[in-house]
C-alpha cells in the first residue's frame, strides 16, 4: 500500500500550488509525479485530498478532490507558557513532543533566572509544523515569541491559569487534580519556569494576579519534562469522551 504524503499549506482551500519548501520536498526528495495523490493540511482543522497536476521546476500545482474536517481530540484551549532552557535542543524536543500530544499555543517567558533570553522562533515553528505532519494532526499550535514574565501575567488576567514551581513556602495543589475539576470545555494556561525555577517573587506576583499555585507531582522535573507533563495532564483532563 502506497504511503500517504502530507504537506502543510496554510491556505490550502484557495491556493493552487504547494509552498516553495513543500514543493521542493515533494518533487526533489519524494520524487512525486503528475497524478500522484497527496494530503494537505491547513493547520486550522482541515485535511484536503489532492492530486498533483502540474509539477515543474520549483513549482508543484495541485487539484483538490475532497475536504475532510478533523475535529480536535480535546476540548478547551490548551496553552503552555515556558521559559526556554539554555540548551535549545531540549526546547525543540519539547515543542515536537507537545505538538504530537496536542496543544493549542506555546509562549516563551523571559524570567528572572532565565539562562536563555533569545530564541529563533522560525526554527521552533518549523519543528512544530513537522510534528503536526508526523502526528497526522490538522491543527497547528501557535508559537509566540519571548515575553517578559510580568508583562505576560498582566496580559493574561482571565481564565483558568496555573503556575508550577518547587517552593514549599508557597502552598501548592496538584495540577492534574485541579484540571479535573474544570468543565471539559474550559481553557487552561500553565506556566513552567526556567532551570532555576521562577523566583519566589515571580510566583507571588502570579498568585496575586489570580494564577493557582500548583505542583506536577512528587518528582523534581527538568524544565522540558515539566512542560511535557503539563501538556499531558491538560490532554488527559480535556480529552473528548465518547458517548
Amino acid at each position: 500500500m502506497k504511503e500517504t504524503r502530507f504537506f502543510y499549506v496554510p491556505d490550502a482551500a484557495h491556493a493552487t500550488e504547494l509552498p516553495d519548501d513543500e514543493a521542493q520536498h515533494a518533487l526533489r526528495v519524494l520524487r512525486l509525479h503528475e497524478g500522484d495523490e497527496i494530503m494537505l493540511m491547513d493547520g486550522k482543522g482541515n485535511f484536503y485530498e489532492a492530486v498533483i497536476c502540474q509539477p515543474s521546476g520549483h513549482h508543484c500545482r495541485y487539484s483538490l478532490m475532497q475536504q475532510l474536517a478533523q475535529p480536535r481530540q480535546w476540548q478547551g484551549y490548551l496553552h503552555l507558557a515556558i521559559a526556554p532552557t539554555k540548551m535549545m535542543e531540549r526546547m525543540e524536543w519539547l515543542f515536537e513532543k507537545a505538538t504530537e500530544v496536542g496543544v493549542d499555543e506555546f509562549s516563551l517567558l523571559n524570567c528572572q533566572f532565565s539562562e536563555r533570553r533569545v530564541v529563533k522562533e522560525q526554527r521552533l515553528e518549523k519543528i512544530v509544523i513537522s510534528a503536526m505532519k508526523q502526528s497526522r494532526k490538522a491543527w497547528l499550535p501557535r508559537v509566540n515569541g519571548m515575553t517578559d514574565f510580568r508583562r505576560f501575567i498582566e496580559s493574561h488576567a482571565h481564565g483558568h491559569r496555573y503556575i508550577a514551581h518547587c517552593y514549599d513556602e508557597v502552598p501548592r495543589v496538584n495540577l492534574f487534580a485541579e484540571l479535573c475539576k474544570l468543565s471539559v470545555s474550559d481553557d487552561a494556561l500553565v506556566l513552567i519556569g526556567p532551570e532555576g525555577d521562577f523566583s519566589i517573587a515571580e510566583v507571588q506576583a502570579a498568585v496575586d494576579a489570580g494564577f493557582v499555585s500548583v505542583d506536577l507531582g512528587k518528582s523534581r522535573l527538568r524544565t522540558e519534562t515539566a512542560g511535557l507533563s503539563a501538556v499531558m495532564m491538560m490532554q488527559l483532563a480535556k480529552m473528548k469522551r465518547e458517548g
